[in-house]
């Protein structure tokens, strides 16, 4: 190995507290991290900021309110990180092992309703909330599916029905079901390294990193929704799209006439029974980001979890109507999921935002980049809330699924023979 080469970073060596990030008042230069410098985004600095974005830049509150947090018994095991499998690249790995591959901060998992592994790494602590990235599009489709079982919401309309702003754009003639299961034809390519891609210039117009020298784009997610143009036809293929889930959030907020924060809030959190505040990133405006920035703490994601593994129900009270539920487990079309090309991602499809496996324990969860995940698992009475800052962004065809969806499987597996 040449001299100049370096190690791959690990968990370890890239562990925050002992590489004394933000440490000091004030931290020295080179320990320091924000957002409008960009410093908060650059690995190993995300293994801190993800678990401080509240400090980083403008939010709004997910009110827990004034009821008590709804118990989560305990009944710790110590078997599983002996847990064996095999990757889908062929490496044989423990439970254990994959946590920290995975650059876990955070994870919970629940068998039965009880706490049966919960560990916390880095930055996080139990009653820290850590950007939750694109799990948030989970509870944008959860509200919107929601709205639509009540009648507020038809997803057959039009989306100019709702917001009329956009009839001149890629979303004119896009229905809303096909905003909710991401079917549209629109020009966006959600490339997380591509400094061009339009999803850089969305989290630019959200204020959620730093604008390129001589920008003069939108700064609002509304007025960059207004951007975009057709690409392809609406309704024949899966393309996972961020501006998909912002221009659901600018419906199911204009139809409910309440904030997103709110609506998570009043509808979800205050109901669940949450232990900690929740909060999500917002704009110049004061609007969440509906597809990017909700924190919450480990144990609340694992409390929305049991949610949905039991069917809507949750501290004695239907939370989610059974039938919405059952909708998203059920999952879509496989084939149009199928023209995604994910390897990674087999027979899965994508319904209200969620991405569903259809694997032998009708698991489906919440995904975000870097390692953020609720895996729902019915089959296996089975919930697992995770945080993490992984080096790479991607889930689906990276090294993140590689190891988690195997992994996932196994901890399902033994848990059923328990």
């Amino acid at each position: 190995m040449p001299d100049s080469a370096q190690p791959a970073p690990t968990a370890a060596s890239t562990d925050p507290a002992a590489l004394g990030v933000m440490q000091g008042v004030p931290p020295p230069p080179d320990k320091r991290v924000r957002s409008v410098d960009g410093t908060s985004w650059r690995f190993p600095n995300t293994r801190w900021s993800f678990s401080h974005e509240r400090e980083l830049g403008p939010s709004a509150v997910v009110r827990r309110g004034p009821g008590p947090a709804a118990a989560l018994p305990y009944s710790l095991r110590d078997d599983l990180d002996a847990v064996t499998f095999t990757t889908q690249d062929g490496r044989s790995m423990t439970w254990g092992e994959s946590i920290d591959e995975n650059f876990t901060d955070g994870l919970v998992v629940l068998h039965r309703g009880a706490v049966i592994y919960e560990t916390y790494r880095g930055a996080l602590q139990p009653h820290v909330p850590h950007l939750a990235m694109s799990v948030t599009k989970s509870f944008a489709g959860l509200l919107a599916a929601m709205l639509a079982h009540e009648g507020a919401l038809d997803p057959q309309a039009l989306v100019p029905t709702y917001i009329p702003e956009l009839a001149d754009t890629a979303f004119g003639d896009a229905t809303v079901r096909q905003v909710m299961d991401m079917t549209t034809g629109v020009r966006y390519r959600e490339d997380y390294v591509d400094p061009d891609a339009e999803v850089r210039y969305y989290g630019v117009a959200a204020g959620f990193s730093s604008p390129p020298k001589g920008y003069d784009g939108p700064t609002n997610i509304f007025d960059f929704l207004k951007t975009l143009k057709k690409q392809g036809e609406h309704g024949e293929a899966f393309a996972y799209k961020t501006c998909n889930t912002e221009v659901l959030g600018w419906i199911v907020q204009r139809v409910a006439g309440r904030s997103f924060a709110e609506l998570v809030s009043e509808r979800i959190w205050q109901k669940l029974g949450a232990e900690e505040d929740g909060y999500v990133m917002v704009d110049s405006m004061g609007f969440a980001m509906c597809g990017a920035a909700l924190n919450v703490t480990t144990r609340d994601l694992a409390r929305f979890g049991e949610m949905m593994r039991l069917g809507g129900v949750f501290n004695g009270q239907q939370i989610v109507p059974h039938a919405v539920v059952a909708d998203i487990a059920s999952g879509a079309s496989k084939e149009a999921f199928a023209k995604a090309g994910y390897v990674t991602l087999p027979g899965w499809s994508y319904r209200n935002q969620w991405w569903v496996s259809h694997n032998r324990f009708d698991a489906y969860s919440a995904r975000g980049i870097h390692g953020q995940a609720c895996y729902v698992a019915p089959g296996a009475e089975m919930v697992i809330a995770r945080f993490a800052s992984h080096p790479t962004a991607a889930n689906g065809n990276g090294p993140l699924d590689r190891v988690s969806l195997p992994a996932y499987e196994a901890l399902a597996g033994r848990l059923t023979k328990s």
